[in-house]
Formats: structure tokens, sequence, C-alpha cells
């Protein structure tokens, strides 16, 4: 029998969920209170997103939640990760909350439960307030106790029903991708500026843990979601062994090194002196930074390669990188660093496919954090997916994609890892940011003209294998 004919098997209290962001499927930027994201303004700007494409309707999930919440449990979840838009709830970033904004997350949240699914609510998916922004955004110390209080604010609201809880998603890219690559929102390109905003996102998370401790009961779990990257070496040269140490150091070192112990790394502080002085870290910022978590969200796509630079200086090197094209480089202080395709089939973003890298990852954390349980927050891939003349969507190779990942996590389980759930990115095709709708990760197709949602193939094969625990048998008739 085959790897793909074998099944394989999770453990009973495993958790099979799928995940969405708010700007990228809720819609309604402007009811019942809302006001303008840094999101809502750059998809606005000309030439910042594929089309011109923005968020404004998305999913239109704020007025379809009920019907996406039936479709979830008919397919079998047991879990859903969504985001709270900053915005909606607090639109000036500042001050008490507006209930109608608060109110529409109470809905999801009693439908889900309705269903027996269990809801894991992320604070900060990238929406920041724009009004935070005009006030300096992430780079500012400001923007991280002004989000401690929203913490405080939905831990109140929703901490009686919401058990699971993440305070950041992906914080790097709002850091490297918003403020150095200028790629995301809101578009900055100033590579003191994002070293900056990472380390006051980093605030923003230890704060903001605290926050939600003081308002929510001692019972509900608080994690945070990390892109930590898979950093593979060109050759086993030193210099480009050194070269995975700079980026390694600037993709994970950066987050986990405060996070789960206190500290940045030195490596880091030295790399990136050119570039700073870090004298924006205050004393007393770290312990604020270091609060004990209750788990470790892990989000994975793929692999990078790097090697020392070949070429001559200041010249781009960081096309490779999978993060969108841009002249500025999202890196800081790793301009001698040069990033290279990995080789291997890819997914529409030109990704390459490779389950090895979360196995890597998830045993990575598990020696940097142990007895920290993990959950996979996202982990998905993107083709270009159309419905047949019988309005069918099949996706053989997202099948494949899923079944060689979720392998890759049972391995790790095998191999000692405490890893929980697993969270397919997404539920349903959105707003892919700067791709606007032109990149579909969902398992659920969406007709964005009449807002149908159409499960692919993968969605059934995902909701067996959450209604069994056991991953059905992929054959190449598939």
């Amino acid at each position: 029998m085959s790897e793909l004919e074998t099944p394989v098997t999770f453990p009973p209290a495993f958790l099979w969920g799928a995940a969405t962001s708010a700007y990228q499927i809720e819609g309604a930027v402007r009811e019942d209170g809302r006001t303008p994201s840094i999101w809502d303004t750059f998809s606005h700007t000309p030439g910042k997103t594929a089309r011109g494409e923005t968020g404004d309707i998305a999913n239109d999930h704020y007025h379809l939640y009920r019907d996406d919440v039936a479709l979830m449990a008919e397919l079998g979840l047991t879990a859903y990760r969504f985001s709270v838009s900053w915005s909606r709830v607090q639109p000036t970033g500042r001050g008490p909350a507006v209930q109608r904004g608060l109110d529409f997350y109470r809905r999801l949240v009693d439908e889900l439960l309705s269903h027996d699914i269990k809801p894991a609510l992320t604070l900060y998916h990238w929406d920041l307030p724009q009004e935070l922004e005009d006030a300096g955004g992430w780079p500012e110390r400001e923007t991280a106790l002004r989000f401690a209080e929203y913490a405080h604010i939905v831990g109140e609201a929703l901490g009686d029903r919401v058990e699971q809880w993440i305070t950041l998603n992906e914080p790097w890219c709002s850091a490297f991708l918003g403020y150095g690559s200028g790629v995301h929102a809101p578009g900055r390109t100033d590579p003191e500026a994002s070293l900056r905003a990472a380390h006051h996102l980093n605030l923003a998370h230890g704060l903001g843990t605290s926050a939600l401790r003081a308002a929510m009961p001692a019972r509900n779990s608080i994690a945070v979601s990390l892109n930590s990257s898979v950093v593979r070496p060109r050759s086993q040269d030193p210099a480009d062994l050194e070269a995975v140490r700079r980026i390694d150091d600037l993709a994970n070192g950066i987050f986990h090194g405060p996070m789960l112990h206190g500290a940045y790394p030195e490596t880091l502080l030295t790399a990136t002196a050119s570039v700073t002085d870090w004298s924006y870290v205050l004393d007393g910022d770290l312990a604020l930074i270091n609060q004990p978590l209750d788990a470790l969200g892990l989000n994975y796509y793929t692999p990078t390669l790097v090697g020392a630079a070949e070429t001559a200086p200041n010249s781009p090197r960081h096309g490779a990188d999978g993060h969108g094209a841009s002249d500025h480089s999202p890196w800081p202080g790793a301009d001698d660093v040069m990033f290279h395709q990995t080789p291997g089939e890819r997914t529409e973003m030109g990704w390459t496919i490779d389950p090895t890298g979360l196995h890597e990852l998830i045993m990575r954390y598990t020696r940097e954090a142990p007895g920290l349980p993990l959950y996979i927050t996202e982990n998905g891939a993107a083709y270009d997916d159309k419905p047949d003349p019988d309005g069918r969507v099949h996706d053989p190779e997202r099948i494949a994609y899923l079944h060689g990942h979720l392998s890759a996590v049972r391995r790790a389980i095998t191999d000692g890892a405490d890893v929980r759930g697993y969270f397919l990115w997404s539920l349903m095709d959105n707003f892919e940011w700067g791709y606007g709708y032109g990149k579909r990760f969902g398992a659920v197709y969406v007709d964005y003209a009449t807002q149908t949602r159409t499960p692919k193939s993968s969605a059934l094969w995902y909701g067996e294998t959450a209604r069994t625990g056991e991953l059905p048998p992929v054959t190449p008739a598939e």
C-alpha cells in the first residue's frame, strides 16, 4: 500500500477548523459605525492592488454569516478561526466600543456555538484603524497601548463564550510588508520604521495578553500566530549558513525571541545596528512582551531558500522571497543575502509545495517552547479553480496538498509534538490582499457576482477528515 493510500489517524480531541480574516470576507465596510482601516485606504489607492480591487463587499460575510456557519457545520468542521475588525469595534482606535460592531461578533459566536463549532478569535489580522496610522501607526509606541485597550474591550465582551484567543496574526507581515517593502498596507518603505513596528507589535502582544487575562475567565487560552519561516541554505558553505542565520533572526527570532524567551537575539541587534539603534526598546519592555502563553499558532505555506549574495552591492535580491514585488526590501540589514527559488511543484502563488517544511517547523517549536501546545493556524494553497459545466469545482491539487501537509502534522505528533488542531486557509475564496480576488485559497468556491458558495472537492474531502479524524486516501484517480 503506497503512502497516499495508507490511512492516517489523528487524536480524538484534535480540532478540525478553517480560518478567515475580517477584511478579506466581511464587506459592509461603512455599516454600523465602522470606519476605514489601513487596508481600506491602501486598496482604494490606485496601483496598490490587482485590478484596483478592494474589500468593500468581499464575501458579504457580515450579512451572510449564518449561511456560512451552516455550511461549516454541514462540512463537519469543529472549529472556526476568524478575526475581529478593530475599526468596527473601536472606530478611531481609541475610546469606548461601538456596540453595534461588537454585536456582530456576538451574533457570529452564538451562531457558531449553536452548531457546536468552537470559535477561535484573532484580535488583529492587519487592519489597523486608519486614525491610528495617521498618528504614526505601528512604529509608534502609542499604538501598542491602544491595542491593549482594544483587547480588553473585546475580551470583556466575548470572553464568556470564546475560549481560544489569538492576539496577532503574522506580525512579520504587518511590520515588514507594511512598513518595509510596502506591498501591504499602509504601504510605507522605511527599514527603520519596520523594525520599530516589529517591536511595538511585540509590545502590543504582551500588553494585549495581560489585558485579556484581566478581562476574561482564567480557563481561556491565549496564543499568537506566527508565520515563522523555515529558512534553508543554498549550500553548506559558511557564507550561505550565515545568510540563513541572518534571515532566521529577521523572520523568526525577532518575534519568538522576546515572546518566548524575553530577549531579542544579540545577532539580530548587531546585524541591524546600521539601520536602527533600538533605543525604542525601553526598560521593562521585554518583560511585558514575555507573557506566559497557553498555546502557539504556526502558519506555514512554503520554505525559504537563501545564500550569500553573488552580485554587486545594493542590487535587489529579495524578489524570490515569495512576498510580492517591490523595489524595497522587507529584510532590513540583510542586503547581502540572496533569496532563491526553491525547487519543486508550485501553487498559483508561485510557492513551492513542501510538507517537510511544516514538519520541520513543528519540531523546531516543540524544542523552542517545550510543553507549549501548538496549533496550525494557517496552511493551504491557491489554485486556479473554476466550476465545470455542471457547476462543480474539482481541485485534486488542493486535496493532494492537504493530504501531504496533514500527514506531516501527524508525523510530528508521532515524533512527540503536542499539536492540537489544524485550521485550513481558507474556509472560502476571498480578497487576497494585494492580489485582489485573483488568487483562490478557499475550500469553498465563491462566485463574487452572486455571492454563491460552492464547496470544492477539497471541502468535501476535508469535511470527511474532520468527521472521522482520519485522512481519506488520495488515489491517482483523484
